[in-house]
């Protein structure tokens, strides 16, 4: 299982790796290495919550999500979004961007490539800064039966009651970091909105061809039911899958901003980024989110579902605060790390006492004397 899963990964790394070292030698080898643990060490939070919604889709959007999901994210995130965000902050047009990202200019150079992108990192952090905080808001507020950090979920949780909590808080958010932006305020607000209104759009158009909560199909979507995952759930076909497709492709897109951000403070040079965060990185994290729903790994440790939405939070509050504050990319990988870890470690222990408990429920009547 693991080799399947991962096979694509390493053999694709190796490819990535020749080719780092013939297009700019040793260095850019090295710096390649380490953009791929840059983004993997990113993106443990990324795979965790790309897996829960990846195991209600059928085998083949499992596949469109290694297949077509991987292109939108190596083409689409790390190589055509910052020339995108580049030619639109410099009034270039394409050509343009691509001839001045292949000079691979110094990043405190003023007109680099690197140093556009740096200066239209407040409004990709407000996007997708509030894109996430809102990501994380609608699943920390939520009643739930299974509650991890009890002292501060359960608090959230009746909160969580008042209509429209979230939003109020996502509101509140983008209020105090326009108001700390400066002279980027304007764009910092219209950016952060933007960022929420893409959440809500994204997650309306999923849940709008979703099945309901008493699990009845629309007329026209009978192939919507498919075959059963790990954890015994239905998994969806047809228009369902396809607009769950297009969410997680969102979501996934929105983790990528602190990679490709990131990433321009190491090289300023668009083929390493690429090979580093996109061949390297982005494959290994959907082949993590493949081989978590394939072994049900999310059922079995129940607590990672809370310690990924917690490092979601810790993200969005952390691309907000760059905004004003420089914070170093090793922080915010090792807080997604620390996360994840501490939960899969609960996991561990809260698995150990509910079959202590039953031992202890199966032994007790035959100590029972008549």
């Amino acid at each position: 299982m693991f080799l399947k899963t991962f096979g694509w990964s390493f053999a694709v790394t190796i490819i990535a790796l020749v080719v780092a070292f013939l297009y700019g030698g040793p260095q850019a080898l090295i710096l390649c290495v380490i953009l791929g643990i840059l983004e993997i060490s990113l993106s443990f939070d990324n795979a965790v919550v790309n897996a829960r919604i990846l195991e209600r889709m059928n085998p083949f959007w499992q596949k469109m999500f290694l297949s077509v999901g991987i292109i939108i994210a190596v083409f689409g995130m790390r190589i055509l979004f910052p020339l995108l965000i580049v030619g639109v902050t410099a009034g270039l047009n394409p050509v343009e961007a691509v001839s001045l990202a292949m000079e691979k200019g110094d990043p405190q150079t003023p007109g680099s490539y690197g140093y556009l992108l740096h200066e239209a990192h407040p409004q990709i952090a407000a996007f997708g800064g509030m894109f996430l905080l809102m990501l994380f808001l609608d699943f920390i507020l939520a009643h739930r039966d299974i509650k991890w950090i009890k002292f501060l979920e359960i608090p959230l949780a009746r909160l969580g009651k008042l209509e429209g909590a979230s939003l109020i808080a996502g509101m509140a958010a983008l209020a105090i970091a326009g108001a700390v932006s400066g002279e980027k305020q304007g764009i910092v607000l219209l950016s952060g909105l933007l960022g929420m209104i893409t959440y809500f759009l994204v997650n309306g158009l999923g849940n709008l061809f979703d099945v309901d909560q008493d699990g009845d199909v629309d007329a026209d979507d009978a192939n919507l039911m498919a075959h059963t995952g790990p954890s015994g759930a239905a998994q969806l076909a047809g228009k369902a899958a396809f607009m769950l497709f297009l969410y997680l492709e969102v979501i996934d897109a929105s983790f990528s901003f602190d990679g490709v951000i990131g990433a321009f403070a190491i090289t300023s040079d668009p083929i390493i980024i690429a090979l580093g965060l996109g061949f390297i990185g982005a494959m290994f994290v959907r082949s993590l989110t493949v081989f978590l729903v394939r072994q049900g790994t999310l059922d079995e440790f129940e607590y990672l579902d809370h310690g990924a939405h917690w490092a979601i939070g810790a993200l969005a509050v952390i691309l907000l605060i760059t905004i004003v504050v420089p914070i170093n990319e090793i922080i915010t990988g090792l807080i997604g790390v620390v996360f994840i870890g501490a939960a899969f470690a609960g996991s561990i222990m809260r698995n150990r006492r509910n079959r202590a408990a039953e031992q202890d429920e199966t032994l007790e009547p035959a100590g029972v004397k008549s």
